[in-house]
């Protein structure tokens, strides 16, 4: 134990001597986590739309204002030209064009039928989806006042009379995006700065030439390996930590579970990830070799994590894949711990997986480490 703690003093020595090294690990993570917070989110906003009124009646322009009284919507001038109206969708101008047509307050006073045309810039489908969402949620409430002052509805209550929904959101009553972001955002940077530093932390010793050195020493290959990576586990610990303060007092993320439970399973995945850097590190002659590796992984894990594209909506042989990946699992337990205050039998299957992914993934970083005596 007193050579592994010597390593130990060794290490931390090392890292907190590097200036940047210290940056890396600290200032970064926070800035991260405050600028990805802020900016990873699928809430659609400042949409631009344009108008084509060829009623120009009161009750097109109170439709107008059904859309100018949303906060998603920035209504630009309207124009009495179709073709004028395309044109500046063609320039990048605005994103959605009404075009209220002709006649438009007469048919609605004699009940007709009354199709409104709707032009959505569907680049981004996804953006386009939200939009048209957001479109016919206030057309059917526009819909609902004119039924309720309309003659017929007054004359036809059983006709007319809707079901009421009420809603009620549990997890995430403001549906803020970012209390669903953040703990995923958290899961990311850990996985990453933990990957990347022990990744590069063996084959550093290789380019400075003292891993050879230490080779001969009679410091067995486990007290090495423990040595090397402790520290790098700890400081895991101190990022989620500090990552777990900024949400909870900067994003006010719920923490509905037991902490101690975050921090169990933390641990565990830790040793996961720790030993995939060591994994990478003995395979790799170079740092910028070990880097590359670790990117390419860390690309493929993030995609595939369900962190910004639900797993369920991924073809069938992705969503297998996801099986594989350590991030989804993390992901998961943080937000069913956090947001949902799930206990340990909730996460049991998470547990169980990361556990004997971190004891094969271990087993075979310590196996293919080459130490001669």
């Amino acid at each position: 134990m007193k050579t592994i703690g010597f390593i130990i003093q060794k290490e931390f020595k090392q890292i907190f001597r590097d200036k940047n090294m210290l940056k890396l690990i600290f200032i970064l993570p926070i800035i991260q986590l405050l600028i990805l917070s802020n900016a990873a989110t699928f809430d659609v906003k400042n949409i631009d739309i344009i108008f084509v009124d060829n009623d120009q009646s009161k009750a097109s322009r109170e439709l107008e204002q059904s859309f100018k009284s949303s906060n998603y919507f920035n209504a630009r001038s309207s124009f009495f030209s179709e073709k004028l109206a395309l044109e500046e969708m063609q320039k990048g101008n605005t994103d959605v064009i009404i075009n209220i047509p002709n006649h438009f307050d007469r048919d609605l006073q004699k009940e007709d039928k009354i199709s409104i045309a709707v032009t959505i810039n569907a680049i981004d489908a996804a953006t386009a989806g939200i939009e048209n969402v957001y479109i016919n949620q206030i057309l059917n409430t526009y819909n609902k006042n004119i039924l309720a002052q309309s003659k017929y509805f007054t004359e036809n209550k059983e006709i007319a009379q809707n079901i009421l929904v009420i809603p009620s959101f549990w997890y995430n009553k403001n549906l803020n995006y970012k209390i669903f972001m953040v703990p995923g955002i958290l899961v990311l940077l850990v996985t990453m700065l933990t990957l990347f530093l022990s990744s590069m932390n063996i084959v550093k010793e290789k380019e400075l030439g003292t891993l050879e050195q230490i080779n001969v020493t009679p410091i067995k290959k486990y007290q090495f390996i423990i040595g090397k990576l402790f520290p790098f586990w700890v400081l895991g610990l101190v990022i989620l930590t500090v990552g777990l303060i900024i949400s909870k007092v900067i994003f006010d993320v719920p923490m509905l579970g037991n902490m101690a439970l975050i921090y169990l399973f933390t641990s565990v995945y830790l040793l996961l990830i720790l030993g995939i850097g060591l994994f990478i590190s003995n395979h790799s002659d170079t740092q910028q070799q070990a880097m590359f590796i670790a990117w390419f992984i860390m690309v493929i894990f993030i995609l595939m994590s369900g962190l910004f594209t639900p797993i369920e909506s991924m073809p069938k042989w992705a969503q297998n894949s996801t099986l594989i990946n350590p991030i989804r699992y993390f992901v998961e337990v943080m937000r069913m711990v956090m947001l949902k205050g799930s206990g340990f039998l909730d996460i049991l299957p998470q547990f169980i997986i990361i556990s004997s992914y971190a004891f094969v993934m271990n087993a075979l970083a310590v196996w293919s480490y080459k130490k001669s005596n």
